[in-house]
C-alpha cells in the first residue's frame, strides 16, 4: 500500500524530479508566473506556498539558509527573502493560484496551466483581500484613511448639484 508518499511521481527518478521542481520553484520566483503542466503546476504550488511562509517567519537567517536548499539562484533568494515575504506577511496562505489553460499542448495533448502569485501587478485576475484587511462598511473605509466623512458627503453633492 502508498501510504503518506507526499508527491507525485511525474515519470522521474526522485533526483530528476527534486531538480525539476526546485527549478520551477526559482523560475516562479524570478518571474512570478510560470506555464508548465497541469500536474507539475499541483506539485510546485505545494513547494512554493513553503517557501513563502518560511520567508514570512521571525528568523530570517534559518529561513533564508532553508530557502537556499531548495532556490538555485541568489537572486531568486534575495527576491523571496526581501519582496515576497513581506508581500504576503498579512496573508495566511493561498499565496498562489493556478489557472488551466483552454488549449492543450500541442505535442502531446498534456493539460497546460499558469501558476502565479496572487497580489502582484499584472496579474490576470485579481485576488479577494485577506479577511483580517477587508473593511465591512464604509465608515470603516473613511477612519482607516483618516478622511472625514461629511467632507466627501459635500465634495459628492457638490459635484451631482453642477
Amino acid at each position: 500500500m502508498k501510504k503518506r508518499i507526499a508527491f507525485r511521481k511525474l515519470g522521474r527518478t526522485p533526483t530528476h524530479k527534486w531538480a525539476m521542481l526546485r527549478n520551477l520553484a526559482t523560475s516562479l520566483i524570478e518571474h512570478e508566473r510560470v506555464v508548465t503542466t497541469l500536474p507539475k503546476a499541483k506539485e510546485v504550488q505545494s513547494l512554493a506556498e513553503k517557501l513563502i511562509t518560511t520567508a514570512k517567519g521571525p528568523d530570517k537567517l534559518h529561513a533564508r539558509r532553508q530557502a537556499n536548499q531548495i532556490v538555485r539562484t541568489p537572486t531568486a533568494q534575495t527576491k523571496l527573502m526581501e519582496v515576497l515575504g513581506p508581500r504576503y506577511e498579512h496573508r495566511t496562505g493561498g499565496y498562489t493560484r493556478i489557472m488551466k489553460l483552454a488549449m492543450p499542448r500541442r505535442g502531446d495533448k498534456a493539460d497546460m496551466a499558469v501558476i502565479e502569485y496572487v497580489d502582484r501587478p499584472g496579474e490576470i485576475r485579481a485576488a479577494r483581500p485577506p479577511s483580517n484587511l477587508v473593511n465591512k462598511t464604509l465608515e470603516e473605509v473613511f477612519t482607516n484613511l483618516a478622511i472625514e466623512h461629511k467632507s466627501l458627503d459635500n465634495d459628492v453633492s457638490a459635484k451631482m448639484s453642477k
